[in-house]
């Protein structure tokens, strides 16, 4: 029977546009990740949608003198498509506006108050007397706490990763006027994690599947004390608070949108029309859940979301994986828009086709360190790699067994130990990107997909065919057979990084339908196939920094990009 998995990629502030950042630590990897699955032959539900609630919107609408609805429908609709161009294969990308999203989280809170987690209380906030407001989370800026970083935010400092309360900011402002707040008493709901500490413990010590980096963090977060956390907002903008009392309080985003994984399942399951559907994924113990978040993102899906499913008494699968990326800086810099540093996923796409971005993220994914942007590791990437290795081998064996044999996979007479060991060499490199995808390592996938084609090129120089085949035209025939058995094998595992590329391979390959099984990857093609002339897959690209900086300037005034 297949297993059942649950892919999700980290909810986006839909406020602004991804950068290329935000792209590889959640949506690019959960995506690789659930294609591969479904080669597998596994159920694969790929869940996730745009966050369109919190302050950052707020923010954001504020500056630009709008509703934050009409923010995020706007932003919505541009980053779905966005998403779809980068090949992002969701079965539902949704939104936290919509109804079925809503009502669960108003249902699944009250739930969690009955349970004894949620309680009330009078607390002390941050209040901008200017602005006659409540001041959480990205209304105010300070000093952290903890490591002392400047322009830490309400709610984490980016910094060092510590989830923070307004009012424990060290110089604190209020940043739409800048003016200093005062403390003001007002009444919140609060779900005590402390109750929760023990489970949670158990939970994240007995995974064997988070990595290392995930684990030891959110232990170390455990071990520091869980104290109580407001589940409700002085803001406008929000998922009303369903508790009695509550008028006019909204619920805190991050429990708003970690529930999303489940409502994003259950909406799918709807249109589907199989209502219980997303039980299977839910409720079934033998179901994987994976997520893909920022390192920025670990407590809220090692700790506040276990906890939230903890307390619901429903019997919810916690997370079993949680794959969180180190953050991809530009030349050593922070993205930001303002300052026109780093690289956003709409002009990504003006510049190069997608599946050389696609590839490049993922083959240099921040999996273990914070990674550099340039373009000089770029282009290397690109022309090293895809061209002169992968493509390369490609295109020379496929041309080569047009002209020299019809279009036709030749017959093996004899294979040989050397030409076994080929294809022994192969089988063992498809199932290595498979153990090293399951185990999170998309990175290290990545780049042992190129070293199937770098063993083609080598076993080709090797045995150099087109010398032997002015004299033996049989023994050149099985050497080609071999290679394209690689090429075949290369195509299939190349489908979870390069989507659109495995597929032009396949119709060069003219093999019926589309990317076959994961399985199917190293049986052989028979000799006696036809396949088509191909043309080349790649091309080489500008090496000269200073010109792609102007081609990159150039499209931020196209896309009206550059002084946003």
């Amino acid at each position: 029977m297949p297993d059942k998995v649950l892919v999700t990629s980290a909810w986006p502030y839909i406020n602004v546009i991804p950068h290329l950042g935000n792209l590889v630590g959640s949506v690019l990897s959960a995506d690789v990740t659930a294609r591969y699955y479904r080669l597998k032959g596994d159920e694969v539900i790929f869940v996730s949608g745009s966050d369109e609630h919190g302050t950052p919107i707020e923010v954001e609408a504020l500056k630009q003198g709008i509703t934050p609805k009409e923010l995020t429908q706007r932003n919505h609709g541009k980053v779905s498509e966005l998403f779809q161009r980068w090949g992002a294969s969701y079965d539902n990308y949704t939104f936290t506006e919509n109804s079925i999203h809503k009502e669960f989280v108003q249902k699944t809170l009250l739930e969690i108050q009955q349970n004894g987690y949620i309680f009330e209380q009078q607390t002390q906030m941050l209040y901008c007397e200017h602005d006659q407001r409540f001041l959480p989370d990205r209304f105010v800026e300070g000093k952290c706490p903890h490591c002392g970083m400047e322009k830490a935010r309400g709610d984490q400092c980016d910094l060092c990763g510590k989830l923070l309360e307004p009012t424990a900011l060290v110089e604190p402002y209020c940043i739409i006027c800048k003016n200093k707040p005062i403390v003001k008493s007002t009444k919140h709901w609060y779900i005590d994690l402390s109750k929760l500490a023990k489970p949670l413990s158990e939970y994240i010590e007995a995974n064997q599947q988070l990595p290392a980096n995930v684990k030891s963090f959110s232990l170390n977060w455990i071990k520091e004390g869980l104290k109580p956390r407001a589940v409700t907002r002085d803001v406008e903008w929000g998922i009303s608070a369903p508790f009695k009392g509550a008028e006019g309080k909204t619920i805190y985003v991050w429990i708003d949108a970690v529930l999303g994984y489940i409502s994003a399942a259950i909406e799918q399951s709807q249109r589907m029309g199989q209502p219980e559907k997303w039980k299977e994924f839910w409720l079934n113990s033998q179901a994987k859940t994976l997520y893909f978040v920022g390192k920025d993102n670990i407590p809220f899906h090692t700790i506040i979301l276990p906890a939230l499913l903890l307390a619901s008494g429903k019997g919810y699968n916690l997370p079993w994986s949680v794959s969180a990326t180190e953050f991809l800086q530009f030349r050593g810099q922070k993205a930001s828009k303002s300052q026109r540093v780093g690289i956003w996923i709409d002009e990504a796409l003006e510049m190069f086709p997608v599946d050389y971005w696609r590839f490049f993220l993922i083959s240099t994914r921040p999996e273990s360190k914070d990674t550099n942007f340039t373009w000089s590791i770029f282009v290397d990437k690109i022309n090293a790699d895809l061209n002169d290795t992968f493509g390369n081998f490609i295109h020379r064996t496929l041309s080569f067994i047009t002209s020299k044999f019809d279009g036709t996979i030749p017959s093996p007479t004899k294979l040989e130990a050397d030409d076994q060991a080929v294809l022994d060499a192969i089988k063992e490199k498809v199932e290595q990107v498979a153990k090293e995808i399951e185990a999170g390592w998309l990175q290290s996938a990545a780049n042992t997909l190129i070293s199937i084609s770098r063993v083609g090129n080598q076993y080709l120089n090797t045995k150099e065919p087109w010398n032997i085949m002015k004299t033996d035209r049989e023994k050149a025939g099985t050497i080609f057979y071999v290679v394209a058995q690689v090429v075949k094998a290369a195509t299939v595992v190349a489908a979870p990084f390069m989507p659109q590329t495995a597929e032009q391979l396949w119709q060069a390959l003219q093999l019926p339908g589309n990317v076959c099984k994961w399985s199917e990857a190293t049986i052989p093609i028979e000799a006696g196939h036809t396949i088509s002339k191909p043309s080349p897959f790649f091309h080489k690209v500008e090496t000269d920094e200073a010109k792609l900086d102007e081609q990159l300037s150039e499209i931020r005034i196209k896309l009206g990009t550059l002084s946003k």
